[in-house]
């Protein structure tokens, strides 16, 4: 064991004093160990006991852990202190800028014991009220936790799709001549990247030279027709050489998961080498199928027998439900949200779901709040007609399962997003009482991030699907894509029982500043994975079509 490595473990235990609230001098004196370990101009292991305990800032305590470390990897202190620490709050002291006062504001205040939540929090703009925080330090910490994550090997696709396209539009703008594309997972847009993969039919020591001369491309390595290398963030690359005669072919081998390809060879042996894919795939009596379904389930059947979907589209909505503003824990204010609706991205309604009076560490509000924005809401709707704002609000589902708010404040909202953020730690069974209770609740119109996951950070919490989505059928619940690419939430591999079972969805992108708007095209993407079509989408809906189906929605909780 290096002395560096030690150091780190007296380092660790001296945050974790810290953390825990321990005798300050003592854990001032193990961070000076730690500095003091470091420092030794000689390997520790080479040290006797009583020559550890001899050197300056080394007593014989610190001697003694050293000498456990050396043997058994630990010494019992510091164990100790891990097996009361949550798994989160020790990887968080891995974040740079974050130390033990701040974690400890985070863990004790704010409720957050993980990572990943600590990165919607940041997104969400909670940070900023908080003790010692501000704008700054909040992105400073988002920073932080997106570059160790993306040193992980393991990518969201709103992340790779950054390196992805100005990689593809390098290769389209040098080599103007040859055939280029994506494929792999991130052409069926799967929404965890492991590697980045592109085909052409350019010259690969060409290629080579174009991907060596990018500064934030390392590890450069050519093998047979393919060149492998990393970006600087860790994402592995490869992009594959192949022929114009092939294209179309290898296109669509690379592009399918291996029970997609399987299955076309279950029918063909050897595939053909056409023109293009839609080719391939009618010579096998098949209908074309669209890259985000080639993952080996119905989709071949489909194309058999002419029952594939006609996949949604971004140019299909019609509006942005569950949206955040500065009247809870967003960062524009309501009329900012609206013109950026209105006028960037040319929609003709916003729901505003800002939080509820219970998610206080979101600001949520409180009655008088809602007076407010109520107000204001009528305002803006004259001012900005035919543009709408309709009146909603994030729920809410308490512990027992019951919404936020009394029956009449509920039924004042044009529609209401139900969700969990507390108590997540729930057995299946009780997770999936408490949201069929919210479900069985008349005012709830729309089912929030049901899972409650994170991807790359937490898993959604344990639940009975198919009995969750009965129960939307049943009581008319909308069950929400919520588009936060952390999120994406329902999972695509459960559209397609939702849809069986009549459950409308809707593609929310639980915005919290302008930019987060544009999240919705996240989740097209995984909507068009589950097969989802626009007549099946809650914000396709024109505002008269919506406005009907809210009011109806409501007539019936009376």
């Amino acid at each position: 064991m290096e002395n560096k490595a030690i150091a780190q473990s007296f380092k660790l235990y001296s945050q974790l004093m810290d953390l825990h609230k321990e005798n300050p001098f003592r854990t001032k004196a193990m961070a000076s160990a730690a500095f003091k370990i470091d420092k030794l101009p000689f390997a520790a292991t080479t040290l006797s006991f009583d020559e550890l305990s001899e050197q300056p800032g080394i007593g014989k305590s610190t001697a003694e852990k050293i000498i456990s470390l050396i043997q058994t990897g630990s010494f019992t202190d510091l164990d100790k202190l891990i097996s009361k620490t949550p798994e989160g709050i020790l990887e968080m002291l891995q974040i740079k800028g974050l130390g033990p006062k701040k974690i400890q504001t985070i863990w004790h205040d704010l409720e957050i014991e993980s990572v990943g939540e600590l990165l919607y929090a940041c997104n969400e703009n909670r940070l900023i009220e908080a003790k010692g925080f501000g704008l700054k330090t909040q992105e400073d910490i988002r920073k932080a936790i997106e570059f160790n994550k993306a040193h992980k090997g393991v990518f969201l696709y709103a992340k790779v799709e950054k390196i992805a396209q100005p990689l593809y539009n390098k290769l389209l703008s040098t080599f103007t001549e040859e055939l280029s594309s994506p494929t792999g997972e991130y052409r069926r847009k799967t929404e965890i990247i492991n590697s980045l993969e592109l085909i052409t039919t350019a010259n690969l020591t060409e290629v080579q030279k174009l991907i060596e001369s990018v500064k934030e491309y390392e590890n450069v390595e050519v093998a047979e027709n393919k060149i492998n290398f990393t970006t600087d963030t860790g994402l592995k690359c490869n992009i594959r050489k192949t022929t114009k005669d092939r294209f179309a072919l290898d296109l669509l081998l690379s592009t399918g998961s291996i029970e997609h390809v399987t299955a076309l060879q279950a029918i063909e042996k050897e595939l053909p080498a056409l023109s293009t894919e839609h080719e391939i795939y009618n010579s096998l009596g098949l209908a074309y199928i669209e890259p985000e379904l080639r993952e080996g389930l119905a989709e071949i059947n489909w194309a058999k027998n002419n029952l594939l979907p006609e996949l949604i589209t971004y140019q299909d909505l019609r509006g942005s439900l569950h949206n955040h503003s500065t009247y809870s824990d967003g960062v524009h204010t309501l009329k900012e949200m609206a013109l950026y609706c209105k006028n960037e991205l040319n929609l003709e309604y916003l729901g505003i779901c800002d939080h509820s009076k219970t998610a206080v560490y979101a600001g949520g509000l409180t009655v008088e709040d809602l007076q407010k924005q109520w107000q204001e809401i009528d305002n803006l709707n004259k001012e900005l007609a035919p543009f709408k704002i309709f009146k909603g609000i994030e729920s809410d589902i308490l512990g027992d399962g019951s919404l936020d708010y009394p029956e009449e404040i509920l039924k004042e909202f044009d529609f209401v997003v139900a969700s969990v953020h507390s108590n997540l730690k729930m057995d299946e069974k009780k997770a999936t009482e408490r949201l069929l209770k919210a479900i069985e609740n008349p005012y709830t119109t729309i089912l929030g991030h049901p899972t409650g996951r994170l991807l790359l950070s937490r898993a959604g919490y344990a639940l009975d699907f198919r009995r969750i989505i009965d129960a939307c059928a049943a009581h008319n619940v909308v069950i929400e894509i919520n588009a936060n690419p952390l999120r994406l939430d329902l999972d695509w591999r459960w559209h397609q029982y939702a849809l069986e079972k009549g459950v409308l969805l809707s593609i929310n992108p639980d915005a919290h500043r302008t930019e987060g708007l544009l999240d919705m095209h996240y989740g097209i993407h995984v909507a068009r994975k589950g097969g989802l079509t626009a007549n099946k989408c809650l914000n396709t809906f024109s505002i008269e079509k919506l406005q009907q189906y809210f009011e109806s929605k409501k007539a019936a909780s009376i």
